[in-house]
């Protein structure tokens, strides 16, 4: 539950993995490699508390502040509120030089940094305090000890001095970094790596957190955060009504239909017909005046609209209306975490009661990882849709046209409430398509198999197929009279 209390960071989606922000008045540490996004967090962490009437500190000990002040300006940073204490090495220190005698020039130059810290902290009095990066103390002091010891002493004259800090570290060889993890609060690291940008929260004293990697992305708005979707955080009312598809011969087949709030698996080679066969649920949808969102992350939304037009779906009136939203998805470039983020907007703030995806190898792409987060992310996803009862259909494209019969692909088949198969079939050298219901946990359905077209009107079924045998392996073989 979030605490108003808390010191926002300034990026939504990480207050929420925060639990609601940072507590008052401790030490964050933030971990990255170079480019990872470390100091265009410490422009919302800053921002956010001066926009909240907080004094705040910025000390910087790499960048200068007029390099700092125009790389925020890039990103839409006003940094005009926030107190600077500039802490990097002038050109002096190169051209000067500076020998102390008797004193080693790490205890001259440590305890002129000190002097210049409380100098600024009893001026400025902040709220909050942005740190980048400590590690740059390690270049102040003898050894790793000593390091440690400074920082310690660092985080608690702020912690003494009611400032909540965030302070960034880089890392030096050593185990010095991982040192501080251990004498701060808590600890968010971010990544930068093949499979994308993302923060991890490895320690957070206090409070509870969403633990695992969240996706980050960084654009010219700065960084936005899109947490793991938790489905038991949502819940509705469930209306167990059933949904027809407005195809009677396939309602038949279903006995009434599909139920709402279930997840139905449309399965079946490519160019058999599961987008249609999809898509007409959403046409019926649109005609009981409720809205759905279909998701194509395999065909742009030009030639699907062109397709479904031929064949009598009216996606242009659908989508003038308001009832029918198309959404064309690039994998490569949207993360599991943000297409959730994508599709709780659809769902909480324009009742979408139908959602499509199409289909789950384009998902599978923005996973970009093992077969396992594969079944992981459908898994949350599909259960946060049936939570909200909302109707979800998964166009699934299995690889064989003949041959073995597979259900499904991937493992998904348990996720399913319904699925619904199409199937090639060779008959006298001709080639043809039948479809069935292989599995309907809430009803009774069909179970014989149909001929299978998509006409100019639409989808059309034909009688149940008798007297053969052998349907599923694509070369059927008659058993008696046809």
């Amino acid at each position: 539950m979030r605490n108003d209390a808390r010191a926002s960071t300034g990026i939504d989606g990480l207050d929420t993995v925060l639990d609601g922000g940072l507590l008052p008045n401790r030490s964050y540490l933030l971990r990255g490699g170079p480019g990872t996004g470390k100091t265009v967090l410490g422009f919302h962490y800053l921002t956010a508390g001066a926009d909240a009437g907080e004094s705040t500190l910025f000390v910087n000990f790499e960048e200068p502040t007029e390099r700092i002040r125009e790389n925020a300006a890039t990103l839409g940073f006003d940094l005009d509120g926030v107190e600077f204490l500039d802490l990097t090495p002038g050109a002096d220190v190169f051209t000067e030089d500076r020998t102390y005698g008797v004193f080693a020039a790490d205890e001259v130059e440590s305890g002129e940094v000190s002097g210049r810290i409380i100098e600024a902290l009893d001026r400025v009095e902040p709220d909050r305090a942005f740190v980048d990066p400590l590690t740059q103390l390690r270049n102040l002091v003898r050894d790793d000890y000593q390091f440690r010891r400074e920082a310690a002493s660092f985080m608690r004259y702020l912690t003494d001095n009611d400032v909540t800090t965030l302070f960034t570290a880089q890392p030096i060889g050593n185990d010095a970094v991982g040192d501080l993890e251990f004498l701060c609060d808590g600890s968010l690291e971010l990544r930068h790596e093949r499979k994308g940008r993302t923060v991890t929260v490895n320690k957070f004293r206090g409070s509870g957190f969403r633990s695992g990697s969240h996706t980050v992305r960084i654009d010219d708005d700065g960084i936005w955060t899109y947490p793991k979707l938790v489905p038991t955080d949502h819940r509705r009312q469930l209306s167990g009504d059933t949904v027809s598809s407005g195809v009677d011969d396939l309602d038949a087949l279903l006995h009434g239909g599909i139920e709402r709030g279930s997840v139905t698996v449309v399965s079946g080679p490519s160019g058999a017909g599961k987008t249609t066969t999809g898509s007409q649920f959403a046409k019926e949808a649109a005609a009981r005046g409720e809205r759905s969102v279909i998701y194509l992350f395999e065909e742009d939304v030009a030639s699907f609209t062109h397709r479904s037009k031929a064949i009598g779906i009216p996606i242009d009136e659908m989508r003038a209306d308001g009832t029918l939203s198309l959404v064309e998805v690039e994998p490569l470039e949207v993360s599991a975490d943000e297409f959730a983020a994508w599709v709780r907007e659809e769902v909480e703030n324009r009742g979408a009661q139908t959602v499509m995806i199409d289909g789950l190898a384009g998902y599978r792409l923005s996973i970009r990882g093992e077969d396992d987060d594969l079944v992981r992310e459908i898994h949350a996803l599909c259960r946060y849709l049936r939570n909200m009862d909302v109707t979800t259909l998964l166009i699934d494209d299995v690889g064989t046209v003949t041959g073995d019969f597979e259900p499904t692909s991937d493992r998904i088949s348990y996720l399913a409430d319904t699925i619904l198969f199409i199937r090639y079939l060779e008959m006298d050298g001709e080639l043809r398509k039948a479809t069935g219901v292989l599995k309907k946990r809430a009803s009774d359905f069909e179970r014989t198999l149909r001929e299978f077209e998509i006409t100019a009107e639409g989808i059309a079924l034909g009688e149940p197929l008798r007297n053969l045998r052998g349907i599923l392996t694509g070369t059927p073989e008659f058993t008696g009279d046809e």
